[in-house]
């Protein structure tokens, strides 16, 4: 298959890239970074030129970290939601034999607000707060492209494990310091994953016709922020006696704190074991050992 990925040269993006050409796919890489081989328009990110793809992997979009100030929230918002809502129109004018028969869109488990201690799967309702509208958003503006013709599958991911991106390498430090230690009560829930299994599964759920709108891209093992938090100190043997009181937390991160740190989302990858997804790293532990 010839399958593009924009924002290629991300976290998930390059090892998406390495791992669908490993498999013998052809990979059109797309990255707004200089030097990176760009060539998306300066004036026109969403306009990829025109190419014959199988399928094309969004991945692109403005990080959530950093103080959600309005100028923030407004960047998230149009990086995500208007520049997807422009792409697919781009890919409207793109001649039909040309257009990906899937585009697979990321989204995020946010989605679901905080669901508290209730398990939530793809069938679940949209949940409350910038998150979920933000994701209900981004989701709505990629099935546009159903009226083009194609598939379309929305992941929403949880938080990707993996030596050389996502969290995992502050953690890592801040944990090692001995500084490590759960986020307010620690009783909320935290969709994780190995980004090995994030990529197979993306790769899986390309090639897998019959699959098509959201799916929860994260390991089965839901665990809390204390339980992650004990896990990590355990893998690296160091403490995590710290505490991040909710209070602080959201003093000094306002609405970002609710959401992101205090909040949390118990998520089943109901889609993902429909279709038989050998997860390489199904448990916590065994996860953390593997990146250790």
């Amino acid at each position: 298959m010839r399958i593009g990925i924009t924002g290629a040269t991300g976290f998930i993006g390059r090892h998406l890239a390495a791992y669908a050409t490993d498999r013998g796919h052809q990979v059109i890489a797309y990255s707004r970074r200089p030097g990176s081989g760009l060539t998306q328009p300066k004036q026109a990110p969403h306009a990829l030129p025109e190419t014959p793809l199988d399928a094309l992997v969004h991945l692109s979009g403005e990080s959530l970290m950093g103080l959600w100030t309005a100028e923030k929230r407004d960047r998230i918002w149009k990086s995500r939601v208007d520049f997807t809502e422009s792409l697919v129109a781009h890919l409207g004018t793109w001649k039909a034999e040309n257009r990906p028969k899937v585009l697979v869109c990321a989204s995020g488990a946010g989605f679901y607000g905080n669901s508290g201690a209730d398990a939530v799967d793809e069938t679940s309702p949209r949940g409350e707060g910038f998150l979920a509208d933000v994701c209900a958003g981004w989701e709505a503006a990629a099935h546009r492209a159903e009226a083009l013709g194609m598939r379309v599958i929305t992941s929403r991911t949880g938080m990707v494990l993996g030596r050389d991106g996502g969290a995992f390498p502050l953690l890592r430090r801040v944990f090692a310091c001995g500084l490590g230690g759960r986020l307010g009560s620690g009783r909320q829930w935290m969709p994780w994953i190995h980004i090995d299994d994030a990529v197979q599964l993306l790769l899986l759920a390309i090639t897998t016709e019959t699959v098509s709108g959201p799916l929860n891209l994260c390991a089965p093992e839901a665990v809390t922020n204390a339980e992650f938090t004990q896990k990590l100190a355990a893998a690296l043997h160091r403490p995590a006696f710290f505490h991040a009181p909710a209070f602080a937390l959201k003093l000094l991160l306002r609405g970002m704190a609710d959401e992101m740190f205090l909040g949390g989302q118990r998520v089943v990858p109901r889609v993902a074991t429909r279709m038989g997804c050998p997860f390489l790293h199904p448990t916590l532990s065994g996860a953390l050992t593997s990146l250790v």
